[in-house]
């Protein structure tokens, strides 16, 4: 890879995990719980699913891990941190896949992520708490994760569409 090109793809990079960064902290400020507390869209997953789908899974993996350091450090704690980070890496690892498997469209891929996103925070919370009891939790959760796959999965459908790297 030329100089140039580094440049452009570090530039792109610090665009996206930037762009990752202001839509998690937009996020924070409109808080979604309506009967199910701690529930988001995530709205930041839109960057990601862009990145997976215009550049790579190394990319997006990436993206996706800077993103989560910068915000711990911007607004978060070592809770949240893990949180964010087991969500981040399961949705990861089961988009990854099924994104190169061919057989899923970004929206499928999005749902599974959503799904996945919370389920790796739901195994977070149990094990910093010490209880199988949040476990009641998981289907409100996987509800969430549909929803939320869809909502991310559609803009990330026009995103991707009308985006030209």
């Amino acid at each position: 890879m030329t100089a140039g090109k580094a440049s452009r793809a570090l530039t792109r990079y610090a665009l996206l995990v930037a762009l990752a960064m202001v839509l998690s902290w937009l996020e924070s400020m409109v808080p979604l719980s309506l009967a199910v507390p701690g529930v988001k869209l995530g709205l930041a997953n839109l960057v990601v699913i862009f990145a997976l789908y215009k550049l790579g899974s190394r990319q997006a993996a990436a993206i996706s891990l800077v993103r989560v350091l910068l915000v711990t450090f911007t607004f978060g704690n070592a809770f949240s941190f893990a949180y964010s980070l087991a969500g981040a890496a399961l949705s990861l690892l089961v988009m990854i896949p099924l994104q190169k498997s061919g057989k899923f469209s970004l929206l499928g891929v999005s749902i599974a992520g959503g799904v996945c996103h919370n389920i790796g925070q739901i195994l977070v919370a149990m094990a910093v708490l010490g209880t199988k009891e949040l476990i009641w939790y998981l289907p409100a959760l996987l509800v969430a994760g549909t929803v939320a796959g869809i909502c991310i999965g559609a803009a990330g459908a026009l995103v991707t569409a009308r985006v030209k790297l």
